[in-house]
């Protein structure tokens, strides 16, 4: 793991030994992106925006529907083919505060963009387009912010600041929605005199959603600035150094023959494949996936474990509602209610099993949490006639392990990848997930469809068990996953 920055150094005394503070200024800086993402999350691809565009205002709500799935579809395939790549050539370049910066920026226009989509059929595929894109750069940019986990931390702490961060995601999507509901959509004349008059209310969100994270990620983008010259400035010296080359490469790719196109190798430090075409990267990234494949398998086995357990973690969120309103019969008001509530309970849950994750590890927590949501899960199935307290109860419990285990699948990837190759492992991290993001809402589907064969109409509870076929698959798949026990030697 690399060492963090200098200027984090402050630490605590524990018995004799010292221990990195946990609530620095850069940890708290680079959670703060976190937070204001969730206007991009929550605010617009969630509940305000897309549930905007997919009404009647803009044609047949079935057709919209089916539309906005083509486009996300669309964008979800342009993710999966550039996140690995970007993501290397930001290690490659020294570059990955500066995407970050980049691609935040370009969220965050696109999300005020959004303004312009009126309440008519012609703005259907305009606010499609800009959904598309926005998803295609926030996921760049998730690509490079992961990869400064290990920058604002030491080690000991890696688990609980990735659970500081997803926690203050959950809290600031509720505290954002809240706001903008109170403030804008659910008064008839809401702030600045705003109302619903040609989708105003909403339109209006956007641009405060837009604000909301670009305020958000300047903390990080400033501090990691000015941490990341620190660390170019200690590397300087070694660059001439042939001893210190093999720091920022992988051993058996410098074994093998350089391709036409590729960059002349520098020893992968930092300045190295600046030039570099868009063929010569995917050759890169190539040679990567054999390095990984011959010596570190084990990291390609969590790679697709954790793609199949994360799309089943994405479908307790996306499907809660569904099952609350269609299921437990929850009117529109309760299923606020309840998003509230399921939000805070897994923020709170998150922040509080990331120094769990510290002291048991990362692989523990993900299993730990799938065997609740898995048990949980299937008694929400078989109670499902049980009225709105069993969904409460266990739907609450859900929510709360939902967080835990996205957290610990990061900081598993981030405790192995060794300094300077971040963004390239965290670019296979998005890629597998969005290869794998077809297989909760088509096991949802398809569990509807055999459970209405045998109980005919009403079968809509047997949906749950589509999700958990998935939650299972990734378990099943994760058992045979061993947890991270030091970086990848072969990458270093």
């Amino acid at each position: 793991m690399p060492s963090p920055d200098p200027s984090l150094g402050a630490t605590i005394a524990s018995g004799g030994q010292t221990k990195p503070r946990l609530l620095t200024w850069p940890v708290l800086a680079w959670g703060l992106w976190d937070w204001g993402s969730a206007a991009f999350n929550a605010v617009i691809t969630t509940f305000v925006f897309a549930t905007y565009l997919v009404s009647s205002s803009f044609g047949d709500p079935t057709s919209n529907q089916s539309q906005l799935s083509a486009g996300m579809a669309v964008a979800g395939l342009l993710i999966a083919l550039f996140a690995p790549i970007t993501g290397q050539r930001a290690d490659r370049d020294g570059r990955a505060v500066v995407s970050l910066g980049i691609y935040t920026a370009l969220v965050v226009a696109v999300s005020a963009a959004l303004f312009l989509v009126k309440p008519a059929p012609g703005y259907l595929w305009l606010g499609i387009v800009l959904m598309g894109v926005g998803n295609l750069f926030f996921e760049l940019a998730s690509v490079n912010y992961n990869g400064l986990l290990s920058h604002v931390t030491a080690k000991e702490r890696i688990g609980a600041v990735s659970g500081i961060g997803w926690g203050m995601g959950y809290l600031g999507g509720i505290v954002l929605l809240l706001v903008v509901y109170a403030g804008l959509i659910s008064p008839e004349v809401g702030w600045f005199g705003v109302t619903s008059a040609n989708g105003l209310n909403v339109r209006v969100a956007m641009l405060m959603a837009a604000a909301w994270f670009g305020i958000s990620a300047i903390p990080v983008l400033l501090t990691q600035s000015s941490a990341a010259k620190r660390r170019r400035r200690l590397e300087e010296p070694a660059a001439g150094d042939p001893g210190a080359d093999s720091a920022r490469r992988i051993p058996e790719m410098g074994t093998e023959p350089a391709e036409p196109g590729d960059i002349p190798s520098t020893g992968g430090v930092i300045g190295a494949g600046r030039h570099e075409s868009i063929l010569a990267s995917y050759r890169h990234l190539w040679r990567t996936l054999r390095s990984l494949y011959r010596s570190h398998p084990n990291v390609l086995r969590f790679l697709l474990a954790s793609a199949i357990f994360r799309d089943g973690l994405a479908g307790v969120f996306a499907y809660g509602g569904i099952i609350a309103r269609t299921i437990f019969d929850f009117s529109d008001a309760q299923v606020i209610q309840f998003a509230v509530a399921a939000n805070v309970v897994a923020g709170i849950a998150t922040i509080a099993c990331g120094r769990l994750d510290d002291l048991i590890g990362p692989r523990r927590v993900i299993m730990g949490s799938l065997v609740i949501l898995v048990v949980a899960g299937n008694a929400l199935f078989l109670l499902h006639d049980g009225g709105k307290a069993v969904f409460w109860a266990l739907g609450l419990a859900l929510s709360a392990c939902v967080g835990p285990a996205q957290s610990a699948s990061r900081t598993f990837l981030a405790r192995l990848i060794p300094d300077g190759r971040e963004g390239e492992i965290f670019g296979l991290y998005a890629t597998t997930g969005r290869a794998a993001s077809f297989l909760a809402p088509a096991l949802y589907g398809a569990a509807i469809w055999v459970g209405a064969c045998f109980v005919g109409q009403g079968a809509g509870h047997w949906g749950i068990l589509g999700i958990m076929t998935v939650l299972i698959a990734g378990l099943v798949l994760m058992a045979g996953v061993k947890g991270p026990d030091g970086h990848l030697q072969h990458l270093s």
